[in-house]
């Protein structure tokens, strides 16, 4: 099967699968881009969808298919899924009966999603998609801003515990969005965890600490307090990975382990030197958790530093920054915190990792 003859959804519609399947959509493949908000399918139906990535100052509008779940007609061949993970059990059940026989999943939610997915649905039909780029939506309906530099997107492809042979169906078909943002959007790994946990350090350090103090990825890095606890947090999820049996992937080009991961005064140093460096083509990128929480919905938070926290909790390592920031979200959520940078205050105790 060819990436034109496959039947495909994203299943999730909001900022981020809008700008994957209005980039599959543009690349030249026929995509039914799903989601719950009607208003935004309403828009997308009368208008397109609005893309603006001010990173490269461009705008995109594309016809798209865009249609709410009962809609959805057809069997497909492959789902997107780009929800948030706390609905996915009863997204799931509706979902199963919406695939073809030999039909998959490629989740690319954050954390990491595949082992409940793969008891609910099985193993073979269980993929990973881990995504480094960023998207809001704007006001109004059908229009969202990509938030990362295009040509930094990417995407990591690979099948959770299970012989792959769907993967060269799915690269075929991020193909044709890579050739809307850049040729090196798609790649397979063979390493599904590596990438995974590579990308879950990403996001505990910085949409975490985003939830916490309102800032942006960028001014996280740089700035001397809420760099020092990003890095950390960074080196707390390497070791929960590695005493996981986990070898970490590559993110955005960059050994993390090498390059962020060393410890003493001199890979301190060289660390916090680079870290802003690490982040500058997401510079501008702040946390979904941090939109939902502003617009008191409760966050992922659970499904990210919480992730690491159960990780660690089976291996017996311990992770005090990663507690810390769930404990500081679920304070927030609950009204007894605000989102402010004073909050980094609650970490000053905290000796391991930083």
């Amino acid at each position: 099967m060819t990436a034109q003859e496959a039947k495909i959804a994203v299943y999730g519609a909001g900022a981020m699968g809008t700008v994957l399947g209005a980039f599959l959509t543009a690349g030249g493949l026929n995509v039914e881009l799903v989601t719950r908000n009607e208003a935004h399918v309403a828009a997308m139906q009368k208008a397109g969808a609005k893309l603006v990535c001010r990173a490269n100052g461009i705008e995109y509008t594309v016809k798209v298919n865009a249609l709410i779940p009962s809609e959805m007609a057809v069997e497909y061949d492959v789902i997107f899924l780009m929800t948030k993970q706390k609905n996915n059990g009863e997204i799931l059940d509706f979902l199963l009966p919406k695939l073809k026989g030999d039909g998959v999943i490629c989740t690319t939610q954050n954390g990491l999603p595949e082992e409940a997915i793969a008891n609910r649905i099985g193993v073979n039909r269980t993929y990973g998609g881990v995504v480094t780029f960023g998207a809001n939506l704007l006001n109004g309906g059908g229009m969202v801003e990509l938030t990362s530099k295009m040509e930094a997107m990417r995407i990591q492809v690979g099948g959770y515990k299970n012989d792959g042979a769907k993967t060269e169906l799915l690269t075929d078909i991020l193909s044709y969005a890579g050739k809307v943002c850049n040729e090196a959007f798609v790649s397979r790994t063979d390493n599904l965890a590596g990438a995974r946990w590579s990308k879950l350090c990403i996001n505990a350090a910085f949409s975490g600490l985003s939830v916490v103090t309102g800032l942006s990825f960028g001014q996280i890095a740089r700035k001397k307090k809420s760099k020092k606890i990003a890095l950390g947090i960074l080196r707390e999820c390497m070791d929960v990975a590695s005493a996981n049996g986990v070898v970490l992937e590559r993110m955005s080009g960059y050994d993390m382990q090498k390059w962020l991961g060393s410890r003493g005064l001199f890979g301190t140093m060289l660390a916090k030197c680079l870290l802003p460096i690490a982040m500058r083509k997401h510079k501008r990128l702040v946390s979904g958790m941090l939109k939902d929480v502003e617009s008191g919905k409760k966050c992922e938070i659970d499904f990210i530093n919480g992730a690491v926290s159960a990780a660690g909790k089976r291996v017996g390592v311990a992770t005090p920054l990663c507690d810390t920031v769930v404990e500081i979200v679920h304070g927030i959520e609950n009204g007894l915190y605000e989102i402010t940078e004073q909050n980094l205050d609650f970490f000053k105790n905290i000796k391991r990792g930083i």
